[in-house]
């Protein structure tokens, strides 16, 4: 087995992925930059969902908003739903796993409020029920995805934003979620601060 040859082509596989995401996602991240910057403009959070990697992603997310991506500036209301063993124990325990995400959200959303919503395959049951939760309370839903969407991609309404990875292999859709996490991360700074 040459290994190097390997390794080689999953950089060349991931950056054709994300090449080819361009078009497709371009608009829909734009669009997003400005919900979520939005709502932290008028006193909203930013709350944040997903399982394994997706779960890192949503921690992720939440950390270069809290402290800071590649500027100073202020602290940004975002929190990762993932993150507390004691809530997804408890719940998961008491009322069942689908439920993790969906009673934080009701606890903690309000309407101006923006949930995104991570999932590989847009299949993940936990993250449906949150974006259930998220439109009963009148929050804004962003939905990260690939493989076409899924069952996620079905459930989102006019005012929510799909950002959906036009591949069908995970560590590739992975990949080029991280990048459009540092997309929106810098767009919401550059809105904020003022860059060009």
């Amino acid at each position: 087995m040459d290994l190097i040859a390997r390794v080689s082509q999953h950089f060349e596989d991931s950056a054709r992925t994300k090449l080819d995401s361009v078009e497709a996602m371009a608009a829909p991240i734009a669009a997003a930059i400005e919900m979520l910057t939005g709502a932290l403009l008028n006193g909203g959070k930013i709350l944040a969902c997903g399982n394994g990697g997706s779960a890192a992603d949503a921690q992720h997310f939440a950390a270069e908003l809290v402290g800071r991506f590649e500027a100073e500036r202020q602290e940004l209301a975002a929190i990762a739903l993932s993150t507390d063993s004691s809530i997804l124990t408890a719940v998961g325990n008491d009322y069942g796993f689908t439920q993790i995400f969906a009673r934080q959200v009701r606890a903690l959303g309000h309407a101006g409020d923006v949930l995104l919503a991570i999932s590989t395959s847009g299949n993940s049951p936990n993250v449906i029920e949150a974006i259930s939760a998220a439109h009963e309370l009148g929050m804004h839903v962003i939905a990260l995805t690939g493989k076409g969407g899924g069952e996620i991609g079905e459930l989102l309404n006019d005012h929510d934003l799909h950002l959906c990875v036009p591949a069908e292999r995970t560590a590739r859709i992975q990949e080029t979620h991280l990048l459009t996490i540092h997309c929106l991360c810098d767009g919401i700074d550059a809105l904020l601060l003022g860059v060009d």
